[in-house]
């Protein structure tokens, strides 16, 4: 990965954390996009206190001058994006009486509409350059719903959908898309009080474990592509 430009949109939080530190160290240049841009600066802060490359960028993935501004001074300052990871998103899980429509609206704002836009402004820069890899998180309620996740399990239904048909697009091109679907994963998405779910953390997925799915995903020699993924804890089996 030495020199290579990884863009992780959703730089604050947890997978983008932990996959910052291990792309980091493989000699990337790493940008953290994140509409909170303090918690991505302490993290870029660290990186490069330890030697690393890292960058910070503050973005709105809802809002298209936001997004296309990001790409654009992203290649510009940088060079070409050879790795997106699309590690944001938002949650919601209650039953669908009790959802109100604004929270919906916002999720698939976040979860689908920013996908879109993130997605589409990085490709239009590695269809020039003939070469990318785009990293997906649709989670396991992408491929399986649950209980109370109608809206959610919508959104990341979604997102696998989108996945798979920009693959179909791209047979001929030069862009590669990696699906993992993870189970539970230790966190602030919990913290959310819209996901009205009791969950055991110290039983979840660390953020360290799924990074280094990410970086495998990231990291496949020549034409070779990590089409999928799953994993989940033991305990949170669900296919």
């Amino acid at each position: 990965m030495e020199d290579q430009v990884v863009l992780i949109v959703g730089g604050s939080g947890g997978i983008g954390q932990a996959s910052a530190d291990l792309f980091a160290k493989a000699g990337a240049k790493v940008v953290l996009a994140a509409r909170n841009k303090e918690k991505a600066e302490e993290k870029a802060k660290e990186i490069n206190d330890s030697g690393g490359e890292a960058y910070v960028i503050e973005v709105d993935v809802t809002d298209l001058a936001s997004v296309s501004a990001m790409a654009r001074e992203v290649n510009d300052d940088l060079g070409q994006i050879d790795v997106l990871v699309n590690a944001f998103g938002t949650g919601l899980i209650q039953p669908i009486l009790d959802i109100k429509p604004d929270h919906a609206k916002e999720l698939f704002d976040v979860n689908v509409y920013g996908t879109f836009l993130v997605t589409q402004a990085v490709m239009r820069y590695m269809a020039t350059n003939k070469k990318g890899r785009v990293i997906m998180f649709p989670g396991i309620l992408g491929k399986a719903v649950m209980k109370n996740t109608s809206v959610y399990s919508a959104s990341k239904y979604a997102v696998t959908g989108f996945t798979k048909a920009l693959v179909e697009e791209q047979r001929r091109g030069d862009v590669k898309f990696s699906l993992l679907y993870l189970g539970g994963v230790d966190t602030e998405f919990w913290d959310n009080p819209n996901v009205d779910m009791r969950v055991q953390k110290d039983k979840m997925l660390t953020t360290e474990e799924v990074a280094k799915a990410v970086y495998y995903a990231a990291s496949q020699p020549g034409q070779s592509v990590l089409n999928e993924i799953v994993i989940q804890p033991e305990s949170h089996q669900m296919v």
